[in-house]
Formats: C-alpha cells, sequence, structure tokens
C-alpha cells in the first residue's frame, strides 16, 4: 500500500485502597506529577503534559484492576510510537497492549492508534501525528473495547480457551496494573482517569456464548503471528453497509479496504463526487482504495484527486475489440470471438497497455471470458504469462 491509541492507567489516591470502589472515577493523572506511577527511562512532566522519550515507561504503582474504563488524552510526537497496557504485573510486563502508532511511512503499517496488540491488529489510524485525541480502553468481563475519539475500533471477547502464541501467553484476562511507555519516539499525555467496573458472572456466561472458538479461527493466528490483515478490495452495497462493515471488522478481526467504483458509468465519475465520498469518510476507519473502471478513468480523475486514495487498482476487463465493440469481458453478450487464440493475444495486449495506466495494482488478473474459461491452460501459455509479467515488472505493478 503506497500511502501509507492510549491509554489508561489506573491511580490509585495517594493512599491508596481507593481502587476496590466500584464505579467511581479516579484520576491518574491531572498534569501535575507522576507520584502515583513508577517510571523507567525519560519520562518528564512540564506544562501539564507527561512526556514519554525513546523507552520511557511508567507503571501505576499498587494498581489492581480487572474490569475497568480508562480513559486518556495523548498523543504521538512527529512519529512517536507507544503502547497502553492492562492487566500488567507491578513492572508493567505482560497483559494486553493498545498501539498508540500514527505513522503512516513505517514499514510495519498494521498496528495503528487503537490496535488490541496481535489480537486485533488495525491498519488504519483514524487520528494524526502531533494532534491530541482520547483514547478508550473498556474492560467489561471477557468483553475488550477500544475507542478512539468515540470510534469503536474494537469489540474482542476472549473465549475460554484463547489462541496465543508462546510469545503472547501473557495476554489473558486477568486483572493487574496499567502501563504507558514509548516504544519509539515521544508519546506524549496530558490526563488519565479509570472508572472501576463491577461485573455479574451471568455478563460473562453470556459473553462466552458470543466468542470466536479461536482454535479453528484462522484470523486470529495471523494476528497472533504479526501477519497484516486486510481485505484490499471491498465494496459498500445492499448486503454490505458501512455500519455492517465496522461491525464485522470490529468483531472479526479483519480489516477492509472499501474501493468504491470510480469511472463513467459508475457511482463516482468525476473529482466532485470523489471529495464528497470523502467528506462522508472523514473519521471511518478503513483503507480508502480507488477502483478505477474503463480505460477512461485515468484523464476522468485529476491526479490531485486519486492521490487521496490509499492505493489505486484497476483491471483490464474493459477495452475496444479490433472492431471497435466496446467490450466488458465479464459480459458474454459483449464478448464477440472469431477466432479464440487471436482473441487471446487481444487480452494480453490490452492487459499490457493498462500497466502503463497510473494505478498501483493490478486486479483479476487472468481472467477469462466464459466462453474460454474452461479451457485457461491452452490460453494462458508460459509466452503470455510471461508478457505480463515482463510489463509489471516494467511499470513496477503489485499483482
Amino acid at each position: 500500500m503506497a500511502k501509507k491509541i492510549l491509554s489508561f492507567l489506573c491511580v490509585v489516591s495517594l493512599i491508596l485502597p481507593g481502587c476496590t470502589e466500584q464505579n467511581k472515577k479516579k484520576i491518574l493523572f491531572d498534569g501535575k506529577d507522576v507520584t502515583n506511577w513508577l517510571t523507567e527511562g525519560p519520562v518528564t512532566v512540564s506544562d501539564s503534559v507527561v512526556r514519554m522519550d525513546g523507552v520511557g515507561k511508567m507503571t501505576l504503582k499498587n494498581g489492581m484492576f480487572t474490569d475497568f474504563e480508562l480513559l486518556l488524552t495523548a498523543k504521538t510526537v512527529d512519529n512517536g510510537k507507544g503502547e497502553v497496557r492492562f492487566h500488567t504485573d507491578e513492572n508493567g510486563n505482560g497483559g494486553y497492549a493498545v498501539a498508540l502508532n500514527n505513522d503512516l511511512d513505517h514499514q510495519q503499517w498494521w498496528t495503528k492508534t487503537g490496535s488490541l496488540l496481535s489480537v486485533r491488529n488495525l491498519t488504519k489510524s483514524i487520528v494524526k501525528n502531533n494532534e491530541w485525541f482520547n483514547l478508550r480502553i473498556r474492560v467489561e468481563g471477557k468483553k475488550i473495547e477500544v475507542a478512539v475519539n468515540d470510534e469503536l475500533l474494537v469489540d474482542y471477547i476472549e473465549p475460554a480457551q484463547p489462541y496465543r502464541t508462546p510469545e503472547n501467553r501473557s495476554q489473558i484476562l486477568s486483572g493487574g496494573t496499567f502501563c504507558l511507555q514509548s516504544t519509539e519516539g515521544i508519546v506524549e499525555v496530558k490526563f488519565i482517569e479509570v472508572t472501576p467496573l463491577k461485573i455479574e458472572k451471568t455478563v460473562i456466561d453470556s459473553q462466552l456464548v458470543q466468542a470466536i472458538d479461536e482454535s479453528s479461527d484462522e484470523i486470529i493466528k495471523l494476528h497472533q503471528a504479526n501477519f497484516p490483515v486486510l481485505d484490499y478490495h471491498v465494496h459498500l452495497k445492499e448486503d454490505l453497509t458501512l455500519e455492517l462493515a465496522r461491525s464485522q471488522s470490529r468483531k472479526y478481526g479483519i480489516n477492509y479496504a472499501l474501493a468504491p467504483n470510480c469511472g463513467i458509468g459508475f457511482p463516482i465519475q468525476n473529482d466532485a463526487q470523489v471529495l464528497e465520498y470523502f467528506n462522508g469518510m472523514k473519521g471511518q476507519p478503513f483503507v480508502q482504495a480507488m477502483q478505477g473502471e474503463g480505460r477512461e478513468w485515468p484523464a476522468t480523475f485529476s491526479k490531485e484527486v486519486r492521490d487521496l486514495f490509499d492505493y489505486v487498482f484497476t483491471d483490464a476487463m474493459t477495452f475496444t475489440d479490433r472492431k471497435g465493440n466496446r467490450t466488458r469481458l465479464w459480459m458474454p453478450d459483449e464478448v464477440f470471438i472469431d477466432d479464440e487464440q487471436k482473441y487471446m493475444d487481444l487480452i494480453v495486449e490490452n492487459i499490457v497497455k493498462v500497466m502503463d495506466e497510473p494505478m498501483d495494482v493490478y486486479v483479476n488478473p487472468n481472467f477469462l471470458p466464459d466462453a474460454m474459461n474452461d479451457r485457461y491452460d491452452l490460453f494462458w501459455t508460459d509466452e503470455r504469462q510471461n508478457k505480463v509479467i515482463e510489463a509489471m515488472v516494467r511499470t513496477h505493478k503489485v499483482l
């Protein structure tokens, strides 16, 4: 892909046992000092902001929270990165971690702000570097919610037998304290508040019924292996609304790249409609891709507008044949074949031409019309495949 959360902490009062009081908000950091925190490395307080630099780390002393709602206001400075950990030990180790990461250029692009790391990694950050944002982490029984600026990003229920790799074996809901740390560069926090919660056992029983069986869930295995989970090609339609896409992404852990169809005769036909689309997508947790339709799309949309998308993709399924017929290969009544081998040469010729279009990713790469698809190997000879591969290499396209 071309272009390429926070917090919490819990504090006890200066004297403590206050953490046992349920549903009573407790300020863990109010801009004054970090007396109630065990700090390591570069951790400073200035102008009512606590700053962690490089490997700065602060762990709440004498904290013991099981169910809670943690609120904090944080900022990543430039491309600073960090984590908010909960259910950790007294040294800030173990437990779950939520990412603070708004770096669009980092090689590991799939652990953005709000990610429940290694469980629900997010490929899209809805906030930016050098801007304050609010992070909410809520643990209620077996459910973990993570929200950024009130946008719910993670809605995870830990099953009775969660799948964890050996290095992630401490990612189990239990109880513990909070830890806030920078892992690279500077992370700042100006407010931390926690509200302990009391959960009835019946709630937990109900949650476990809803939990995904992770013994057979391939998605959690990918997250645990730190492998990006992103569907690069998703279209909103009647059976997949924006709200349903958000809900499914939160529940199942699959990130979506939404791809509006852009071209003559399609839902988005000009620059103004692209801008209107992006205005409606502000704050949405999705990667944005453009699907260029037809062969006119490079001239239909300006480079400035195309560059608003995270990446652009197209296919070669629409073209004009040698008799001047506008052809869409998936429409049998638009496919006119006299000689199948010559028609296959025409398909390859058009694919090679498409590689020169200003797109990043070539999709539907080997599509054949219905009349030829039953003899795929006959038409996709090594010579024809190599022509396509050479064109892709020459133009630096992704398949």
